[in-house]
């Protein structure tokens, strides 16, 4: 994968929408794969790195599809399900990548494209925590939107 602005490189295509930054600081382990959960359908890009301890994650963005994701509400209650995590607690605030509704946290961003379509990214806080969390998310657009 090519070079991209800010240090980062660009992350290809995956199930309709470009990847059009991935920090300078994520591992070379790139990895697709695709699962369904209640549902919903997720195509997934990973890349991680190989530590002592085993593999790290460093970056993940899931393409997400099912007819239950009709809300921004819906697709966060889906994935506080999917992660268990607790709702109430999870320290969610508002951003909205290219003007669409989405939830950003300090490791977790997500967005509903249109109803039944959204998009998840998550980092690790030691790629470089929010800031380029919220980079990766605003570079995530629909193929062919340029």
């Amino acid at each position: 994968m090519s070079g991209s602005s800010g240090g980062g490189r660009f992350g290809g295509e995956l199930d309709g929408f470009r990847i059009g930054h991935v920090p300078a600081g994520v591992g070379d382990l790139v990895s697709d794969f695709a699962t369904e959960s209640d549902d919903v359908r997720f195509t997934s890009r990973m890349w991680e790195r190989e530590t002592a301890e085993g593999a790290r994650v460093d970056l993940r963005v899931h393409v997400l599809r099912g007819e239950r994701l009709a809300t921004l509400d819906d697709l966060r209650d889906f994935l506080a399900e999917y992660h268990e995590r607790a709702p109430a607690g999870w320290g969610l605030t508002e951003f909205r990548p290219g003007g669409l509704p989405g939830l950003a946290g300090e490791t977790e961003a997500f967005w509903l494209v249109t109803p039944g379509v959204g998009v998840d990214v998550l980092i690790d806080p030691a790629v470089g925590g929010q800031p380029e969390l919220v980079a990766v998310a605003n570079a995530v657009t629909p193929a062919g939107a340029d």
